[in-house]
This record gives C-alpha cells, sequence and structure tokens, in this order.
C-alpha cells in the first residue's frame, strides 16, 4: 500500500525544493499542489497562467481528492506538495485522516519579502500561515502529532534536517534527496516555467539568507500578522542533530 504523505507549507517557504529532494528517492511519486485548480475555481483569483492550471488538473473538489487519496499510486510513497490556504474554509476535511501529514515552515519576514518580490504586497490570507495552524490544531486534536520542519533548519543543514524528516515520516533518509539535475523534473506543476526557474537551475539546497533587517513599512503588518500562528508551529519544530 502507498503511503501518502501530505507536505503543507505557504507560498515562498522552500516547498518546491523539499518537493525536488523527494522526486529524487527511488520509492516515490511526487504531486504539485493538487488543490491548485480547486482553489483557482472557487476563488476566481487571477493567478499567472490561470487557464492552463484549470487544464492541467482537477477544478472539481471531489475529483481533486480522489486523485490524491484513492486513485492507485504504482510508487511506495507518495509525497502531496500542499499549499495550506488552497484548502479553503468551505472545502471538506474529511479526507484528511487517510494521509500522513507534516509541515514546512519559514520565518514569515522572509516569507512576506519574498513573495513581494515576485507578486507584490500580500495579505496574511494569501501566505498560509493561519490556515497552516487551523490545520494543525485540527490533526493535533485528533490525536496526531505531525512533524513541523523549518525551511531554515534545512538549508543550514540539508543532510540532517532531511534524516529528521524521514525520521519522523517512518520513510528511510536516501542520499539521493542531497542533489537533483537542473532543468525540469517529472511531477512539477504546469506552472513551473514561471514560477521555478530558479529551481531549475540548481543542483540542490542553496544557502540560508539572512532575514531582513528592515522591511517596506506597508509589509511590516503582513509580517507581525503572521507571526502568532508562526511561533505556535515553532514550538512544534523537529530539533536537528548537528551533523
Amino acid at each position: 500500500m502507498t503511503r501518502r504523505i501530505a507536505m503543507w507549507s505557504g507560498p515562498r517557504n522552500l516547498s518546491t525544493a523539499l518537493m525536488r529532494a523527494f522526486s529524487r528517492r527511488s520509492d516515490t511519486e511526487v504531486v504539485d499542489e493538487p488543490l491548485y485548480a480547486c482553489y483557482l475555481a472557487a476563488t476566481g483569483l487571477d493567478h499567472p497562467m490561470r487557464a492552463e492550471v484549470l487544464a492541467s488538473m482537477p477544478a472539481r473538489f471531489d475529483e481533486a481528492v480522489a486523485a490524491i487519496t484513492v486513485r492507485p499510486c504504482a510508487a511506495a510513497v507518495q509525497y502531496q506538495k500542499h499549499m495550506a490556504q488552497h484548502l479553503l474554509p468551505t472545502m471538506d476535511r474529511g479526507w484528511l485522516a487517510g494521509l500522513t501529514h507534516a509541515f514546512l515552515l519559514r520565518d514569515p519576514r522572509r516569507v512576506v519579502a519574498s513573495y513581494a518580490a515576485r507578486r507584490g504586497s500580500p495579505t496574511p490570507e494569501d501566505l498560509g500561515f493561519h490556515q497552516l495552524l487551523e490545520l494543525y490544531e485540527r490533526l493535533e486534536a485528533a490525536g496526531e502529532r505531525p512533524p513541523v520542519i523549518l525551511a531554515e533548519d534545512i538549508l543550514a543543514a540539508p543532510r540532517p534536517a532531511l534524516v529528521a524528516l524521514c525520521e519522523a515520516l517512518d520513510v528511510d533518509f536516501q542520499e539521493a534527496m542531497l542533489r537533483w539535475p537542473q532543468g525540469p523534473l517529472p511531477g512539477e506543476g504546469v506552472w513551473a516555467p514561471h514560477w521555478y526557474g530558479a529551481l531549475w537551475r540548481s543542483t540542490g539546497f542553496g544557502a540560508p539568507t539572512p532575514a531582513p533587517e528592515r522591511m517596506p513599512e506597508p509589509l511590516v503588518p503582513v509580517a507581525r500578522a503572521c507571526e502568532p500562528a508562526f511561533h505556535r508551529l515553532y514550538e512544534a519544530r523537529l530539533l536537528i542533530a548537528d551533523s
């Protein structure tokens, strides 16, 4: 039976690089943001390559969920990269019980600065921190303790961080997760040419970058609004052993 891992994060969180690391495993199939078309269809948001996204994957929620819960998968592990903001409040959560969940977290100041550089000023709802906390607390109330890993910890020490994450997910760590070839890889969404250019030029996790010392004044309230959810999730983070 396939282990289906749902990795929840928000935008600009190292999520695509982590998906790429899992794609290098010999036993894993990756699925890139399977609820994205549902989210666009429900909200009407005009994201880059909207038409291509809607044409490339199920836009009906029941069909999208079936594809990642009951549709057969030939691989032993299916790694699903999810954006927490794609799971809208009106969407059913019952299907979550069949998955193994994990959370990827990043300092809100870094997220806001990175997002603003690509798409302009975000709202807290765009960044997914509150949605991540809502989902984490739902799983916690059901008796689960899903692992939380920091993007900063992965960049600072990729191997120890991935070893810890794999152990928490009860899958074997594979050395191949640390390196990848340049260019596109199977499983990436149709939007990859627009968003993944820097990743396509990489061959592994990059060096960590410092949080911005100063942010444009309009962005400060956005980062501050995300901090309570970030700190609550930060308390549950995996502690990474020294390399």
